[in-house]
């Protein structure tokens, strides 16, 4: 099969497609024919290796943990799981950019009949991460919540959601996004000059923080409580100001996606997809992921 890999820390020009052995389930697992598996900033930073000292590759190093596709085998010991199946889910042995991938049952969940492979194949890393960020700020009815990078993946998710909660939602982006956010009944706030002024217009309950280069200082500074702020990416600010740094981990689970799932089948969670490359143009999709200024997500399909 074909499986994207790296074989040292560097810039997109690292990446290849190489024929790999198509892997066999174990003990709870099950094999998954790829139909597609969006690639995220994470990856990105694994990659370059700026996440060495938290989760250091082990070359040749496979990527990816988003996945949706069809079951194709099962392991000994799964259940309520059968080849044919179309799921959506997660591996956490960076290894979903390919052909096929094993992962464990419990990391599955159904996906429903009029929800795309793009979409399916988006939730796994970002919609967790969003609803571990929006639980983290305990989004109440009537609070205003702001969301840094308001319609990336992660962000266009979270402004979803929070509305969802009961907020009103001021999302924080560039001005091409600014119909998509207003259609979303989020109120687009256009970052660079002006923006803390714009900000302290209105008081804000909560914040969330998908872009980092100071947002969370901004957020303290207009007067949010630490422990409504949360960040997925400016760790540093993190122990500097005591906020949260709740993201995908805390959340990621067959129970969550199938939440999503199905807020996305039902029309109440639209999750954009800016773009999808074959596996052979992974580097392309890296390098516009890489330029900052996607709506949504980036997704590969084998």
């Amino acid at each position: 099969m074909k499986a994207v890999r790296f074989d040292e820390y560097g810039g997109v020009d690292v990446l290849h497609v190489a024929d790999v052995p198509i892997p066999e389930p174990g003990q709870g697992q099950v094999l998954v024919e790829v139909k597609a598996a969006s690639i995220n900033p994470g990856e990105a930073k694994i990659r370059d290796g700026s996440l060495h000292a938290i989760w250091p590759a082990t070359f040749p190093s496979g990527e990816g943990t988003d996945v949706a596709g069809i079951v194709t085998k099962t392991g000994p010991g799964v259940e309520g799981v059968a080849p044919g199946d179309e799921v959506i889910g997660f591996t956490d042995e960076r290894a979903s950019h390919a052909e096929y991938v094993v992962a464990p049952a419990r990391n599955l969940t159904a996906k429903p009949a009029n929800v795309s492979w793009e979409v399916g194949g988006s939730l796994g890393v970002a919609g967790s991460t969003a609803y571990a960020a929006v639980r983290a700020v305990s989004v109440r009815p009537g609070d205003t919540v702001a969301v840094s990078g308001a319609a990336g993946g992660v962000g266009s998710m979270a402004v979803q959601l929070a509305r969802r909660a009961g907020a009103e939602v001021i999302g924080i982006a560039g001005p091409d996004n600014r119909d998509w956010l207003t259609a979303h009944s989020v109120t687009p706030v256009a970052y660079g000059a002006g923006l803390a002024g714009q900000l302290r217009e209105t008081p804000i309950d909560a914040f969330i923080d998908t872009h980092g280069n100071g947002y969370v200082q901004l957020a303290v500074e207009l007067g949010v409580a630490p422990e409504r702020i949360d960040t997925i990416i400016d760790f540093p600010a993190v122990q500097e100001y005591g906020v949260k740094a709740e993201g995908s981990e805390g959340a990621r689970n067959a129970a969550v996606l199938a939440e999503l799932a199905a807020l996305a089948a039902s029309g109440d969670l639209d999750v954009p997809i800016a773009a999808v490359f074959s596996l052979d143009e992974v580097r392309a999709a890296f390098e516009q992921l890489e330029q900052g200024h996607t709506r949504g997500k980036i997704v590969l399909r084998p």
